[in-house]
């Protein structure tokens, strides 16, 4: 079925998406968080989607980058969110104040997160726990204080991105595999909750991306063979328009190789 709508072109290290007649959902008018954004990835796919008329707020922990990004883009500051996901006060708040504006999220991406990548021997019980407390718990706080809200309507969409390595772990990440592997998990048995909506559950497999994540881990890569931030924004925006009368429930998007030598 997916054949039927989901178009790709591939050239030289790139994806070129085309979404002409396929039955795709305008994102026009609908209320887009991204969380996350001020990352890479963040970035450039919310410049995708206020491109295609959603009315976006934006969520990020470093609050200079958010607002920088947020003039560039014409968003006003009532819409933007300088807040930490494993704080649960920091993400009620949050959800407080955007639902002052809006009764519930059309689409919440969850871009946030971090990588630690090290021999298992090298790798601290602090650095373990906080990556779980990033990629893992903050999402889950983000469903405690969003998704009563979404099943109030009974519809939406919630895209994650657990990374190629919430499915196929590798030597040295053991924690950031074990964080994936829970989104994973988590999201599967929430899935099964909402079987009686209309909210819909997408997990992005993404390999290698070149983007910040990689500047400060200590592993050689062909970073110039990975794949670019704004193609991976592209499946994103792409996948947020996918056809109501079905759901995408996972994409792998892998770059060609980015062995590391």
């Amino acid at each position: 079925m997916l054949k039927k709508w989901l178009r790709y072109q591939q050239c030289a290290g790139c994806i070129v998406v085309s979404s002409k007649n396929v039955g795709m959902e305008s994102l026009k008018g609908k209320n887009v968080l991204i969380v996350g954004a001020t990352g890479g990835i963040g970035a450039e796919t919310a410049k995708l989607m206020q491109s295609s008329g959603a009315r976006l707020f934006l969520a990020g922990r470093n609050a200079g980058k958010l607002q920088e990004l947020a003039s560039s883009l014409g968003i006003p500051a009532e819409r933007t969110f300088a807040a930490d996901v494993t704080n649960e006060q920091s993400i009620a708040g949050m959800a407080q104040a955007f639902h002052a504006q809006a009764p519930a999220v059309d689409v919440l991406v969850i871009l946030s997160g971090i990588g630690i990548i090290k021999p298992m021997e090298s790798l601290s019980i602090e650095e373990f726990q906080r990556t779980i407390n990033t990629n893992l718990t903050g999402p889950f706080l983000l469903m405690k204080y969003f998704l009563p809200a979404m099943k109030e309507q009974k519809k939406g969409l919630i895209i994650n991105i657990p990374g190629v390595l919430g499915k196929v772990p590798m030597a040295g990440a053991a924690a950031y595999s074990a964080s994936k592997y829970g989104l994973v998990g988590m999201m599967q048995s929430i899935r099964e909750e909402l079987k009686r909506t209309e909210i819909r559950i997408t997990n992005i497999f993404m390999g290698g991306v070149d983007s910040p994540f990689w500047d400060s881990i200590d592993l050689r890569v062909q970073r110039e063979k990975m794949i670019r931030q704004e193609e991976a924004a592209k499946a994103i925006w792409f996948l947020a328009q996918q056809p109501a009368s079905g759901v995408v429930s996972e994409m792998v998007l892998q770059p060609f190789n980015h062995q590391a030598i």
